[in-house]
């Protein structure tokens, strides 16, 4: 059945590619509700003839559209408005180049690496809710349940991760909790007495210091250079310091930098962790975004069974910042003591939404998000990384990395500090080196957490960006 011509609002003289809006005018359609998801578009001839335009263009259009997962192609049939976008939405978010600049406008942040949440799968989320909701087991309300979670999601977690990241997981083994932090903070508990240390990375991650200390250990810094952390500075700290008795690392993108653990250097770790008795805290919280290259799998998957070794992983990192669930692998009694330590303070998770998740999981609904976002994360960041080099050129010196959320921009002869205080004032948002620093002096570097912003909004916080440079 062929599809109604398709009339569109293109600007009359785009500042851009005439294909971009194109694209821009079709994404204001769907966010408006005149393209409902499932529509089906006019072909790529017939909508060139219409707008009097090279078939290419319109191709070109659709191509960036289903980049950005606007839209679906099936085989045979057509180009459809995607069917995982949400009935209606609040406010236009566009494709295009920008235009001119608004005299008002709205703040824009770049992030620590936050996920955007325009693109979860609400829809397969909503519908997955509603029959945990309506479930039997839930409907009876006999009991509490496990501290350690449902054994829904902890059996599809353990499939998962054995899939996705060669890690074998137990159910048993597996506790769930309310987003990483919570799973840090737990693990703290299990793994350090009063009076001992947790050795983390510097710059690091200050969420993670924060709940270290709030579990009663005490954190101290090791450097972390272009490998991640430094191994032979982890060693000479535990040979001078004997309170250390754990080491947190983020070795798949060390965050702040995002620069990846290597073999040999993982093997280093390894052995360091296993020769001084200590415990290792792996977490893990953006592994799902790889965009080159082969899969880098954790510590976890590598080390022996008997290492006391914290596996911290999160799914709010592939789905939303407000969707709290993230969860711990780790042996007995490690374990045993995390669900112990929960329990005393949230006697169980919210089980309505970890059986949810376990259905997106089994479904493959979860495994189709992952995919999708994982394009149009890795085009932001191409446009991010462009603009960057447009317009900054030898100020700024960055490393476009493999995969994660954000960029590790370092400054040229650029105080950080000034950069972010100026780009604030002018409505972007930035977090400069010194919000990573514990006792070390602050690197003169900006983290740019990109996945929230779609390419227009990227170009306009770029922009910012070039005019508040400090001289």
């Amino acid at each position: 059945m062929a599809s109604e011509p398709l009339a569109l609002d293109i600007e009359k003289e785009p500042s851009g590619p005439l294909f971009l809006a194109i694209a821009d005018a079709i994404t204001r359609d769907i966010m408006r509700g005149r393209l409902k998801p499932g529509a089906r578009l006019p072909g790529t001839r017939a909508l060139a003839r219409q707008l009097g335009v090279h078939r290419n263009t319109v191709d070109a259009a659709y191509q960036e559209l289903m980049t950005q997962g606007w839209l679906d192609a099936e085989p045979a049939r057509g180009t459809f408005v995607a069917e995982d976008l949400p009935d209606s939405m609040a406010e236009p978010v566009s494709v295009s180049v920008p235009r001119e600049p608004a005299t008002i406008r709205p703040r824009l942040t770049f992030s620590d690496g936050a996920p955007d949440p325009r693109l979860v799968p609400d829809k397969a989320l909503a519908r997955a809710f509603r029959r945990a909701l309506l479930s039997p087991a839930f409907r009876s309300g006999a009991d509490y349940g496990d501290a350690r979670g449902t054994p829904a999601l902890r059996h599809a977690l353990s499939s998962y991760l054995a899939t996705d990241r060669g890690v074998v997981a137990d159910p048993a083994r597996l506790l769930i909790t309310r987003g990483s932090q919570m799973a840090l903070f737990l693990a703290a508990r299990a793994a350090v007495k009063p009076g001992q240390a947790i050795a983390v990375e510097e710059p690091g991650y200050p969420l993670a210091w924060e709940a270290f200390q709030a579990a009663g250990a005490a954190v101290l810094g090791i450097p972390v250079d272009a490998g991640g952390l430094s191994v032979a500075a982890l060693e000479a700290a535990i040979e001078s310091d004997p309170r250390i008795a754990a080491v947190y690392v983020t070795p798949h993108h060390q965050y702040p930098t995002t620069v990846t653990m290597g073999a040999a250097r993982r093997l280093q770790l390894l052995d360091t962790v296993e020769r001084h008795g200590i415990t290792l805290i792996e977490d893990d919280y953006d592994h799902e975004y790889r965009f080159e290259g082969r899969p880098i799998l954790p510590l976890a998957a590598r080390a022996p069974a008997d290492l006391p070794l914290i596996y911290v992983g999160s799914l709010s990192k592939l789905l939303s910042p407000g969707i709290r669930l993230g969860y711990a692998m780790a042996p007995e009694p490690l374990l045993g003591r995390m669900a112990a330590a929960r329990a005393a303070i949230d006697r169980q998770g919210d089980a309505p939404l970890e059986t949810a998740l376990a259905d997106l999981i089994r479904d493959g609904d979860l495994g189709r998000h992952a995919r999708k976002a994982r394009r149009i994360y890795r085009a932001r960041r191409d446009v991010l990384a462009a603009g960057l080099s447009a317009h900054l050129g030898g100020r700024i010196i960055f490393d476009s990395p493999a995969g994660g959320l954000a960029l590790w921009l370092r400054c040229v002869d650029v105080s950080a500090d000034i950069w972010a205080e100026r780009a604030g004032a002018a409505g972007l948002a930035l977090l400069p080196g010194t919000r990573f620093a514990l006792d070390r002096p602050a690197p003169q570097a900006l983290r740019l957490g990109y996945a929230a912003l779609d390419e227009e909004q990227i170009a306009r916080a770029v922009d910012i960006l070039a005019r508040s440079l400090p001289d």
